[in-house]
């Protein structure tokens, strides 16, 4: 059997408002609640889920990748700017409102409301 990431964990303040955050800002269907209601599921388009739970101060950033089309960045990044959200070209927070174009594809880091660091990127 090949070994392939299935969930990771997404602490949040708030479960539902944080997946609601991330399937809004990447164009994905409504998160999806979890039997006995520890998680809002964010379904993934490789099968991979993020399961976004709600959990006690302080919450540890952590960063999460996303690999989208030239289109889904255009309407990615559409929503960025929508929202007024501050975005960076670098995972260091340098190149503050720039995108970069790092391998040839176009790449733009942003936050979600914890705190998390998160990257939508055309080529990998």
């Amino acid at each position: 059997m090949s070994i392939e990431l299935n969930h990771t964990i997404v602490a949040a303040a708030d479960n539902l408002e944080t997946a609601r955050f991330l399937t809004e800002m990447l164009g994905l269907e409504g998160p999806v609640a979890v039997a006995g209601g520890h998680f809002q599921q964010v379904k993934l388009a490789n099968g991979v889920d993020l399961d976004v739970m709600t959990v006690a101060p302080p919450i540890h950033r952590q960063h999460y990748a996303f690999l989208v089309s030239e289109r889904e960045f255009d309407e990615i990044f559409g929503r960025i700017t929508d929202r007024g959200l501050e975005f960076y070209a670098h995972p260091d927070g340098s190149g503050r409102g720039e995108i970069n174009h790092n391998f040839g594809g176009r790449g733009v880091y942003f936050f979600s409301p914890d705190g998390h660091a998160l990257e939508a990127l055309t080529v990998a």
